[in-house]
């Protein structure tokens, strides 16, 4: 049984995390932490876990914690695991740091685009990326493990196929992604009460999102090039989802038959990688609650461009739906334990 340490338990994506452990066979949760809830019962906090969880949260000591747990899942804001990770720690315990800290191999682009200083650079080059799908062999064998953000996960698959083949023109690649507000975190703020975010569509972080150079990093080594893109989130008002709609040029003539090809060969055999049947286009709708992706695809001969679609629960596949199925190849287990989640609907 894998003892499993949470830090950040009371936020969406912790609890989130809760969720989906409270069923996997082979973990136990032995620390639900959370600076916000010290001593309160966790059930007190998520009323879904009444008769479920009885335990109550602790702090956030992850030196403590290491000593108990087999994993550590870091929910927690930018800067917070970087400030506390060590050669110690790593040495007990393997970590899934479900933040940005350890996802940008440069740390001065870091810096720049999260405005704060990191504070364990040295662990930066042995964090695996946990994007399973591309980067599984890596993950088997790390005991630290950047876990994607949202927006990246959704945007990142949905091209990665074309850009490893060299299909589409990586400088012309805009993404127009849209998020439900979960993504926004539970913590009270006035752009994300009901009467703002309610009968309300709105683009934020326009040419400035975070998630920008971790998108631009991972297709850039797909592509084999330096990539820069236009990324232009929104927030839209629903609980879960994301969809992303990607835009990119042609650099030569192509059939639907042989950009499906090209997508078959990077996914058929991948389990929570759907690519939809031509002409259905992705819906957050079909993938909430799930750790399914669901992507396609159509072809704009007119001009010369392809339009990439893409859909994930951000709570599931974009953050502890992922981070489990990276905590399963770390440890040897069938990557689906836990995860086998059939989308919900309505």
């Amino acid at each position: 049984m894998i003892k499993v340490g949470i830090i950040g338990a009371t936020g969406y994506a912790g609890g989130e995390l809760v969720r989906i452990l409270s069923a996997h066979k082979d973990a136990q949760i032995v620390w639900y932490g959370s600076r916000s809830y010290i001593d309160q019962k966790y059930a007190d906090v998520y009323r879904n876990m009444f008769e479920i969880v009885d335990a109550k949260c602790l702090d956030d000591n992850m030196e403590e914690l290491a000593k108990q747990a087999d994993v550590i899942f870091t929910a927690t804001p930018q800067g917070f695991c970087a400030s506390m990770m060590s050669e110690e720690i790593l040495a007990q315990t393997k970590i899934i740091d479900l933040s940005a800290d350890y996802r940008i191999k440069d740390v001065a682009t870091y810096e720049k685009w999260y405005g704060i200083a990191h504070k364990s650079p040295q662990f930066i080059k042995e964090a695996v990326y946990g994007l399973c799908e591309i980067n599984r062999e890596d993950v088997k064998g790390a005991r630290l493990v950047a876990n994607p953000g949202c927006y990246t996960t959704c945007s990142i698959l949905t091209a990665y196929p074309l850009a490893k083949e060299g299909i589409i023109d990586m400088n012309t690649l805009i993404v127009d992604a849209k998020s439900g507000t979960s993504g926004a975190g539970r913590g009270a703020k006035v752009p994300n009460l009901f009467c703002e975010v309610n009968e309300n569509m709105k683009a934020y972080g326009v040419a400035s999102h975070r998630h920008t150079p971790e998108i631009e990093e991972q297709l850039g080594y797909a592509s084999g090039e330096e990539v820069l893109i236009n990324f232009t989130p929104h927030l839209v008002p629903m609980n879960r989802g994301i969809l992303a709609t990607e835009y990119a040029t042609l650099k030569k003539e192509v059939t639907y038959e042989e950009v499906k090809a090209i997508y078959d060969k990077y996914y058929k055999d991948e389990k929570f990688v759907r690519v939809l049947p031509k002409d259905v286009c992705p819906e957050t709708k079909w993938v909430e609650g799930s750790n399914y992706v669901d992507i396609n695809f159509k072809i704009d001969s007119r001009t010369n461009r392809i339009i990439m679609m893409g859909a994930i629960d951000n709570l599931v596949k974009g953050a502890a739906g992922q981070a489990v199925q990276n905590m399963n190849l770390m440890f040897g287990l069938p990557e689906t334990e836990g995860l086998e989640l059939v989308p919900m609907f309505p």
